[in-house]
């Protein structure tokens, strides 16, 4: 009932031991609360809280424009409503090395058990789309060092994203990525690769976990786990992908009803009202207030 029984500290260990074994870690994108109950339930590893879903749900672009307020916000009300893992995309720090520690600091309180910190200049954009543009090493590598300084529990994840593969091609990511470790992240996140054989490169580079990103309609080709695990991938996320159908059906919906005017049509493709008072434990609440859950719904 309510929110996750157990302890943000807690989770972050279990994550750290988990990821520590070797075993391929999946982290659908939420995009919201709910949702991430939802990936719970279906058996799932882990949540992971996108930087591009947080701008789409403001009805914002991907730009850099949302604040650390917001991301933290909508990341704390994420985190707490599941007993799983959150790794939440920080995009490049909100600012400089100072704004990169309060950054972290804050993501700890809010209940994240990670985050990543890119190297993409501000405004940063889409990961996947072209354009981009990096920092140099060093500012890069500064980043990556204040997070780690200035987070107070050493199991919250501090993974180092570079897109520097776009710009300056797959050796200049691996050399980036090495550096990135040497700096301190826990993790590296080689965004935009092409190639199953560009994931395995970046992974015999370092001797940290590694993170692919499974995004539709961008760089990567739509990997398997098994093809991921298959080159020693650590994580994999889909990020905006249950965001992407759940507007996809939003959209179907309000077609059929300009059409219809009704939605007896949609009614197979809609989460039953059952269904959804099991999800949110609807019926737990009746251990505080029997006025609370006094009916019964059945499906028909």
């Amino acid at each position: 009932m309510l929110y996750s029984s157990v302890s943000a500290a807690e989770k972050r260990r279990a994550f750290r031991e988990r990821l520590a074994s070797g075993e391929l870690l999946r982290f659908p994108g939420a995009f919201n609360p709910l949702s991430a109950r939802l990936i719970e339930r279906k058996g799932f590893e882990g949540v992971y809280i996108s930087g591009a879903v947080l701008s789409a749900d403001l009805g914002l672009p991907d730009i850099g424009l949302t604040t650390l307020t917001e991301v933290a916000g909508r990341g704390q009300q994420i985190a707490r409503m599941t007993d799983l893992p959150a790794i939440i995309d920080a995009d490049t720090g909100f600012g400089e090395p100072m704004n990169v520690a309060r950054t972290i600091q804050t993501l700890e309180d809010a209940g994240l058990a990670g985050c990543h910190i890119e190297d993409q200049i501000n405004p940063k954009r889409c990961g996947h789309l072209d354009g981009k543009a990096v920092v140099d090493t060093d500012t890069a590598i500064k980043r990556i060092r204040a997070a780690v300084d200035a987070r107070r529990d050493d199991n919250f994840l501090v993974m180092a994203r570079t897109d520097i593969r776009a710009v300056d091609g797959l050796d200049a990511a691996i050399d980036r990525a090495r550096q990135l470790v040497d700096a301190g992240a826990d993790a590296i996140f080689p965004e935009a690769m092409r190639t199953l054989a560009e994931f395995e490169a970046v992974r015999a580079a370092v001797d940290v976990p590694i993170l692919a990103n499974m995004t539709e309609f961008g760089k990567s080709d739509l990997f398997s786990v098994d093809d991921l695990r298959s080159v020693g991938v650590n994580i994999v996320i889909w990020p905006v992908s249950l965001l992407r159908l759940a507007m996809g059906a939003a959209d179907r919906a309000l077609d059929a009803l300009q059409v219809e005017g009704h939605l007896k049509s949609q009614l197979a493709q809609m989460q039953h009202r059952a269904d959804l008072y099991d999800l949110i434990d609807y019926e737990q609440y009746n251990h505080f207030d029997t006025n609370i859950f006094d009916f019964t719904i059945t499906k028909e």
